[in-house]
């Protein structure tokens, strides 16, 4: 016993101890540059009463959607965060590649076998007459009984074991990123679609009043086509217009209907079984103070970008991986057991075997196979790092984009809500000559379609802008960094 323990051990410090060919992986450093080419204002124009102010460095909450203050948002995010399958496949693979890590991690020791049997055998008679012996009636038949421990243990002088858990573990973290990107993502797109939802809600709201003023404008001028107070080409042109604005309502209509649907699946539940309170606009608050992240912790704070690098880290394993497949493999193997023709003298002294093996291979010729493999490990090296800073500037455009777009945003709502306050002053001017017989009927409602048409305006500039502040939350990683509910199958294993 104290032999085989004194075997296992040398063989486990052989392996440890040596050095690991192939590169060593060093995470990229951030780049040193700005977030927008211009710089960034202290806060948005004040549309619809607020003005969102950026906060330079500001941290982000995991449940960021909670700042539109939507009980409803909330619950359905924390139901499809519990029910949405695409989740639960991406944590299944997390759990997968970090039990093949757990597996592959298991080679670093010695591999033991305990093994026991009972062999009945009978010689022939031709087997006895080769050795010069009787026949077969000679010897019986009779029982063979063995019992042996081995050991077998493959050192990692070269590190090339070690490269290819190194290249697990990276699997592992590109597996976690992808996690973590999938929550990022559904919980993004349900606040996006949830304010979808609500403004294609207000639209069709403002298309049906509109459709209700055009209705009893082309009714009154009916009537007075009826009286010769006025030409049918005028009714025949109003009838145009309220056309135009019937054919509107269907594809507004079918829209919502799929935008209900999307959130039903984003929920992980069938659409006939969806039941959830619809969105409206003013269900949903705009969060105010928006935070901007550092250049260099977006890098960090990004999952895309990290998951980017973990694919570079396994790509640089991988080219160790192969560096060591070109130098000497070495095995190690030892056997000790008893054997014994009756179970009672199994284990005496005089019944003892042992074997030891060592084994030295070296790769002479193998058709240029491990030198090419080792050229495509370098190109997919290569590959993964110009992927990676292609990531890092995608992310950068994207936080770049997100930050242009709700300025912009502002100043279209400021717009559009001007307008609207334009349109309502001329419909309450117009109403109120109408009453002392200054305007007709039919200028009230051409100016009550006008404001009707402003206020859609109004809708779809609000809902850009609250759908436009979640993709900016997004583009800055999402506080994932906050966040405790994706779960681990084991914490990992890196030697």
């Amino acid at each position: 016993m104290r032999f085989r323990l004194r075997l296992e051990w040398a063989l486990v410090t052989l392996g440890l101890g040596g050095c690991a060919v192939g590169p060593d992986y060093h995470h990229p450093p951030p780049p040193n540059v700005s977030l927008t080419p211009l710089p960034l204002p202290a806060a948005t124009r004040p549309a619809g009463g607020v003005a969102q102010r950026f906060v330079t460095g500001g941290d982000i909450a995991g449940d960021w959607w909670t700042l539109y203050r939507s009980p409803a948002l909330n619950a359905l995010i924390s139901g499809a965060l519990r029910d949405n399958p695409s989740l639960a496949a991406a944590q299944a693979t997390l759990w997968q590649a970090e039990e093949n890590l757990r597996a592959a991690a298991g080679g670093f020791l010695p591999s033991l076998a305990l093994s026991a049997g009972a062999q009945r055998d009978k010689p022939s008679a031709a087997g006895l007459a080769a050795f010069g012996g009787g026949g077969a009636a000679d010897i019986p038949a009779y029982t063979l009984y063995n019992a042996s421990l081995s050991v077998s243990y493959a050192p990692d002088e070269f590190g090339g074991q070690r490269r290819q858990i190194e290249s697990l573990a990276a699997q592992s973290e590109y597996q976690r990123w992808q996690l973590e990107a999938a929550y990022l993502t559904l919980t993004a797109n349900i606040v996006t679609a949830a304010v979808n939802e609500a403004s294609l809600a207000g639209q069709i709201a403002a298309t049906e009043a509109v459709i209700a003023a055009e209705e009893r404008l082309l009714a009154i001028l009916t009537r007075q086509v009826s009286l010769g107070g006025a030409a049918a080409a005028q009714a025949l042109q109003q009838q145009a217009v309220l056309a135009q604005q019937q054919a509107a309502l269907p594809p507004l209509r079918a829209q919502l209907a799929r935008a209900r649907d999307q959130l039903a699946a984003y929920a992980g539940q069938y659409p006939g079984a969806f039941q959830d309170q619809a969105f409206s606009l003013e269900d949903l608050a705009l969060p105010a103070e928006i935070p901007v992240s550092l250049p260099s912790s977006i890098v960090a704070q990004r999952p895309d970008i990290a998951a980017a690098a973990a694919q570079l880290h396994e790509a640089s394993a991988n080219l160790g991986v192969a560096d060591a497949n070109l130098l000497p493999q070495i095995t190690l193997s030892a056997q000790l057991g008893h054997e014994s023709l009756t179970t009672s003298t199994l284990f005496t002294p005089q019944t003892l075997l042992w074997t030891l093996v060592a084994g030295l291979t070296q790769p002479l010729f193998e058709g240029g196979q491990l030198t090419a493999q080792r050229q495509a490990a370098l190109a997919a090296l290569r590959a993964a790092g110009a992927q990676y800073q292609a990531t890092v500037i995608a992310a950068f455009q994207n936080v770049a984009d997100a930050l242009a777009v709700l300025q912009e945003d502002a100043a279209a709502l400021e717009a559009a809500d001007l307008a609207r306050q334009a349109a309502a002053r001329s419909l309450g001017v117009t109403e109120a000559q109408y009453r002392l017989g200054g305007q007709s009927f039919t200028a009230v409602l051409t100016a009550e379609t006008s404001y009707e048409n402003a206020v859609m305006a109004a809708v779809r500039a609000r809902a850009a802008r609250l759908a436009d502040t979640a993709a900016l939350y997004q583009a800055l990683g999402g506080g994932w960094w906050h966040r405790r509910d994706v779960a681990s199958a084991c914490c990992g294993v890196i030697p």
